[in-house]
């Protein structure tokens, strides 16, 4: 089966970011390289950017993977910070949504607070102080629907 992993790209602070969200989530890294780690034949690496994450993983949930690395300037990358990418997460109960919506919104900005959603979820939206944009939406099961419309 396929599964969809996201990956994003940090201007130089993925290892501050992916601390930051394994202290959110817990687990360990699946694998930490840096530049200097992978030396790639024809390409070399500023001393300023050999400690920099070329590729970083932290397994979420039992099947996920949330990837990174950090674009160097130095070989012509540059990262824009835009609104095209946002990270939908599913918990499994409305306190674990709590949990996750308020530690990730830290020092971020809320675009919708986290709340009954029309369409029957608990749901909501905002972006993580590194700019990455999150939404937050716990499904409850049918017979929790019920209880909340009543």
């Amino acid at each position: 089966m396929t599964k969809l992993n996201t990956y994003l790209n940090f201007a130089g602070n993925t290892e501050e970011a992916f601390d930051f969200y394994k202290s959110v989530f817990g687990g360990e890294f699946t694998s930490v390289v840096r530049f200097k780690d992978m030396p790639m034949e024809g390409m070399d690496i500023p001393k300023a950017d050999e400690n920099k994450i070329m590729h970083i993983g932290l397994p979420i949930g039992k099947e996920d993977v949330l990837m990174a690395s950090d674009t160097l300037e130095s070989f012509g990358q540059k990262r824009i910070q835009g609104n095209n990418v946002s990270l939908s997460i599913h918990p499994d109960s409305r306190a674990e949504a709590d949990r996750i919506f308020n530690a990730l919104s830290a020092g971020g900005v809320i675009e919708m607070p986290i709340a009954d959603a029309p369409w029957g979820d608990y749901y909501g939206s905002f972006k993580d102080k590194f700019g990455v944009q999150w939404m937050v939406d716990y499904g409850p099961p049918r017979d929790e629907r019920e209880r909340i419309a009543s």
